[in-house]
């Protein structure tokens, strides 16, 4: 048997490894669980195993405190840390972007160059200095400037293409000029070439750049400049365009037969609307085609103004706010003039025979023209440009359709031989050809012409009404085939549908003595021999139901003092444009056309 000792040796023992086994220690002391066996109870144990339960660990406030505090202590110490880490890595990528940053240029003077960076937008340009640079003309590369020189231009970026270490890009003047330029890295110079190439990556197309290069021999062919480009050495932004644009010039540029042949592909081009193209027209006028359209208009004046010049004729500039209507049947716009009604002039036809009255014999403007009709075809406008003459004649009114067909010869020559550049550009999307004529004046009588049309199947009743636009292109067409011309006229039409001042036929004054003048067609142009006698005058515009107001009694008294017989025209820049250059709609020939709908931008 074993002796006292040992057994209360193995109470203890066993007593103990049960104790472990069933007790969770916490802060607050030792919580015990029951056990099944039965071996140990809590109420069991020895009181020298259950005396540290609590009082031995129990902390003071003071203890609480200082344990808080260097708590505390260690998380703000983290957070200082992880702060200073934070403003050393801001420091060295604010350092970074200051060493890379790509600072305004402020172009003063060529002699002071090098000391600029190389690219750069200027800051903006305020008329500081006049900095001594030649800008070149994309124009006259390869017949000014010669392979290996150095140019500057300004032009606009039409396209640009920067990818890895290299550039490309377009440069555009005056519309239709272009030129390619490109940059590639320098291994010798890295740091600055990849600032060059950083920087050529925030350009805009469409924004105005300053770029000078290096001319070298190339073959390019989508650029006017074919045989050279330039190698970039500086480039400067002088005005950036927006990165979000109405429409692409390349979309805009393209004919509509290559629109609609597209519309069957995977990649359909896009179709502009009128309304968009003119509610940013600014934008519409960089298309090559419509760039030039503009140029037309302008030589168009030029020619007409050379050979008015040449026959003897000499400029006037008519007032355009009158007491009262210039034009009977067409619509006026009215406004108040300190307390009474003007209007907006419908032509300067008044004006224009008081220059006669006032020995100025052969005159002629040009000036903005207003009409208040609501008109809403390809070929009507609220606010035109007349091209009007003028002149005293001494027998017949066919005086003055010899000095406007010489002047439309002078016109149509002059376009095709030294403006042909321009109808190049414009005929790559506007398909045209040049207008047919004859060397002598191509006259119809409003007989003839009736013949024709009745030949053609119109009903014309009494022949008494005015031309319909279905019937002047009919009659266009048949004089095109019977007399070979684009281009004729057509007098005697009747007094009933012309204006009060036409001159009636002196052999039956159910006709008069006035004429259109066509192009393909349709009319530009219209004119008559003039009433000069005043007591004529005041008897038409009595049949004609029209009252002698405070406007017409000036200009009927002018013809009391005496005046010369006289003739003129006036005819629509804008229709000769439209229909020269065989356009779908007038809206494309005035730079900001008005319309019932339209009087902005």
């Amino acid at each position: 048997m074993p002796s006292v000792r040992a057994t209360l040796f193995l109470i203890n023992f066993f007593g103990m490894y049960s104790i472990r086994r069933v007790c969770s220690f916490s802060p607050q002391g030792i919580k015990t669980f029951g056990v099944k066996n039965g071996l140990v109870a809590p109420s069991s144990l020895p009181q020298r195993w259950m005396s540290s339960t609590t009082t031995g660990d129990e902390k003071t406030e003071e203890e609480k405190a200082a344990i808080q505090a260097a708590r505390e202590a260690r998380k703000a110490e983290k957070e200082r840390f992880k702060a200073e880490k934070k403003a050393k890595k801001a420091a060295q990528k604010a350092a970074k972007e200051i060493e890379e940053r790509i600072i305004s240029v402020k172009y003063l003077s060529v002699k002071d160059q090098e000391q600029y960076e190389p690219y750069g937008d200027y800051t903006r340009i305020m008329s500081r200095s006049e900095s001594g640079r030649i800008f070149e003309r994309v124009s006259e590369i390869g017949s000014k400037h010669e392979t290996g020189g150095t140019i500057w231009l300004r032009g606009r970026l039409q396209s640009i293409r920067v990818k890895g270490g290299s550039c490309f890009l377009v440069l555009r003047q005056d519309s239709f000029d272009t030129v390619q330029a490109c940059f590639f890295k320098d291994k010798e110079q890295p740091e600055q070439s990849q600032k060059m190439i950083k920087y050529l990556k925030t350009l805009t197309e469409e924004s105005i750049v300053d770029l000078e290069g290096v001319l070298v021999d190339a073959d390019v062919r989508s650029c006017s400049v074919q045989n050279y480009e330039l190698t970039i050495k500086r480039i400067h932004s002088v005005s950036a365009a927006s990165s979000q644009l109405p429409f692409l010039i390349e979309d805009a540029a393209r004919s509509e037969e290559e629109v609609e042949a597209s519309q069957d592909t995977e990649r359909p081009y896009p179709r502009l609307g009128q309304e968009l193209r003119l509610d940013n027209r600014w934008m519409d006028l960089r298309v090559p085609a419509n760039n030039a359209i503009m140029r037309i208009q302008s030589a168009i004046c030029q020619l007409f103004r050379e050979s008015l010049y040449a026959q003897g004729f000499v400029e006037i500039h008519t007032p355009k706010l009158i007491a009262g209507e210039s034009e009977s049947g067409a619509g006026v716009f009215t406004t108040d003039y300190f307390g009474t009604m003007a209007c907006l002039a419908q032509s300067p036809q008044l004006y224009k025979q008081m220059a006669i009255a006032s020995d100025m014999n052969r005159v002629f403007e040009i000036g903005p023209v207003f009409r208040a009709e609501k008109s809403h075809t390809r070929r009507h406008l609220c606010e035109f440009t007349g091209l009007d003459l003028e002149m005293a004649i001494d027998d017949h009114y066919t005086e003055t359709l010899k000095v406007i067909h010489n002047v439309f010869k002078h016109i149509f020559t002059g376009l095709e031989t030294r403006f042909s550049k321009e109808l190049s550009v414009i005929r790559e999307q506007y398909t045209s050809e040049a207008v047919t004529f004859t060397e002598k004046p191509c006259i119809l009588h409003w007989s003839e012409a009736m013949q024709i049309l009745k030949q053609n199947g119109f009903d014309l009743g009494d022949e008494m009404g005015d031309l319909t636009g279905a019937m002047e292109l009919s009659l266009g067409k048949s004089v095109k085939e019977k007399y070979g011309t684009d281009f004729f006229m057509l007098d005697k039409y009747p007094s009933a549908i012309r204006p009060f001042y036409t001159m009636p036929d002196p052999d039956d004054n159910k006709y008069s003595n006035s004429y259109d003048i066509f192009i393909r067609g349709q009319e530009i142009c219209s004119g008559a021999q003039r009433c000069h006698d005043p007591e004529l005058v005041m008897n038409i515009l009595e049949e004609k139901g029209i009252e002698v107001g405070e406007g017409l009694n000036s200009y009927i008294e002018s013809f009391r003092h005496g005046v010369s017989p006289h003739a003129g025209a006036g005819i629509g820049l804008e229709r000769v444009v439209f229909l020269y250059l065989g356009l779908d709609n007038v809206r494309k020939a005035s730079m900001f056309p008005r319309d019932p709908n339209r009087c902005k931008p």
